[in-house]
């Protein structure tokens, strides 16, 4: 077993020196360096903030040369193909008002006229007949008479025929154009062929619809005849005349 001396004085112990940051920071206590870490974190965080702004730039100006891109590569609406492309857009967001101006014109004054001969024969009906064949009327006509614009006549019947859902199913990209004067023909990858009109003003109108609005017209103008005839028939036979 190994004896100690109690009163065997310890050897005395190297102290490591130190090296490095935490020897100099002893060894200069009291005093401030320019050059220590602190002084260095505002320019971390501006050198940061300088490079977010310039990302955030570049990112931008990306996207603004994306869109003028596209917006200088997209065809005229005074060609064929650039009527048809917005009328493919307006189907797709579902908003048939949008693409009315890309109907012909035959077909735009079709929806004003249903729209005119409907308020007034709704207005009649009112004035002239009846219980219950007013309040009948006046409801059937209602959506017409009231509508604000042609636009919205043509939303009106779009949904009635399911014309939205007709387009949707066939449009597509554009295969070829054939132009033969004021009338043209778009024809698409599916093969479908669609038939445009040049307005007045240049641009060209899709005459797919214009059939059935002739004839809505026609029978909005026929319905108005005969209500003006019964609503004179109602004032004679009315009590006190």
């Amino acid at each position: 077993m190994p004896i100690f001396e109690a009163n065997t004085p310890a050897r005395p112990q190297k102290v490591p020196r130190r090296t490095g940051r935490r020897a100099k920071i002893r060894a200069t206590r009291g005093h401030v360096s320019v050059n220590d870490a602190p002084a260095t974190a505002p320019q971390s965080a501006g050198f940061r903030r300088r490079a977010a702004v310039l990302a955030l730039a570049g990112v931008g100006l990306l996207v603004a040369l994306r869109v003028g891109y596209a917006y200088l590569s997209f065809p005229s609406d005074r060609t064929p193909e650039g009527a048809y492309l917005r009328v493919a857009i307006a189907v797709n967001r579902g908003r048939a008002q949008d693409f009315f101006a890309y109907t012909e014109t035959r077909a735009q004054h079709a929806a004003y006229t249903i729209r005119d001969y409907r308020k007034r024969a709704r207005e009649r009906v009112l004035a002239a007949y009846p219980e219950p064949e007013k309040s009948r009327l006046a409801l059937e006509y209602a959506a017409e008479a009231n509508a604000p614009d042609g636009a919205d006549v043509f939303a009106l019947y779009a949904q009635r025929y399911g014309w939205l859902a007709r387009l949707r199913r066939d449009l597509s990209g554009v295969k070829k154009v054939e132009t033969a004067g004021d009338r043209a023909t778009v024809e698409t990858a599916h093969g479908t062929r669609y038939p445009f009109r040049r307005r007045e003003n240049g641009i060209w109108g899709l005459t797919l619809f214009t059939p059935v609005l002739d004839a809505e017209a026609e029978r909005a103008a026929r319905d108005l005849v005969l209500i003006e005839k019964a609503a004179q028939d109602y004032a004679r036979v009315a009590p006190g005349k």
